[in-house]
C-alpha cells in the first residue's frame, strides 16, 4: 500500500504552502515593527531649572534657567518653557535674553527662542541700557551671536531704532546690524 503520488505530491506543496505563508507573516511583522518608530515624546523633564555653565577658570559665564526642560531621545533635542539665558561678563552688566519658549540642539550650539523675546542690558560705567524686541531669536551661545529676520524694536533712553531683521554679537566689542527697513530717532544733548 504505497500512497499515490498525486496525494504525496499534493501534501508535499500544503506543507511548502504553510511553510511559506509562515516566513511571509514573520518577515512582514518585523518590518512594520521597524517602521514604527518612537513618538516624539520626553524621557525626561526638570522643573525649574538652572544650568551654569564656567569659562576654564571656573568663572560662570552663562546661565540658562527655564521654568519646564523636556528631553527628547527620538532626536536628542530640548525643549524648554519661559526660558531666560544670562551671559555674564566680568565688570559689565549681564545680557538677559528671554522668551516664550525654546529649543536647544542636541549639541548645544543652538538655542532657537521662539516667540516674544526680549533682550536688555542695564545701563553702567560707560555702557548704555538696551533693551530689544522681537520673535524667534537664534542664539549660537558659544560665540555669543545671535539673530532674527523678524520685526525688532531697541530702545535705549529716549532713542529708539525699528528694523526688519536684526544680527547682534555679544562680545566685546559689541556690535547690532540691522538687516532692512530702518527706522530710528536719536536725541542729541547739546
Amino acid at each position: 500500500m504505497y500512497p499515490d503520488r498525486r496525494g504525496l505530491l499534493i501534501g508535499v506543496l500544503l506543507c511548502a504552502l504553510v511553510a511559506g505563508s509562515w516566513w511571509l507573516k514573520l518577515n512582514v511583522d518585523s518590518d512594520q515593527r521597524l517602521e514604527q518608530r518612537p513618538p516624539h515624546a520626553p524621557d525626561y523633564w526638570v522643573d525649574r531649572l538652572s544650568a551654569r555653565t564656567t569659562d576654564e577658570t571656573g568663572r560662570v559665564r552663562r546661565i540658562l534657567s527655564a521654568t519646564v526642560m523636556r528631553h527628547y531621545p527620538d532626536d536628542d533635542s530640548t525643549e524648554l518653557e519661559a526660558p531666560e539665558l544670562l551671559l555674564l561678563e566680568p565688570g559689565k552688566p549681564p545680557w538677559r535674553i528671554r522668551s516664550e519658549n525654546g529649543w536647544v540642539s542636541p549639541d548645544g550650539e543652538l538655542v532657537l527662542l521662539r516667540g516674544e523675546v526680549t533682550v536688555e542690558r542695564e545701563a553702567a560705567d560707560g555702557v548704555l541700557p538696551l533693551n530689544l524686541r522681537t520673535r524667534d531669536l537664534r542664539i549660537q551661545p558659544q560665540q555669543e551671536y545671535a539673530e532674527t529676520e523678524h520685526a525688532v524694536r531697541g530702545e535705549s533712553g529716549p532713542n529708539w531704532v525699528e528694523s526688519e531683521g536684526l544680527q547682534l554679537w555679544l562680545r566685546q566689542p559689541v556690535r547690532i546690524k540691522l538687516l532692512a527697513q530702518v527706522r530710528a530717532r536719536y536725541e542729541v544733548n547739546p
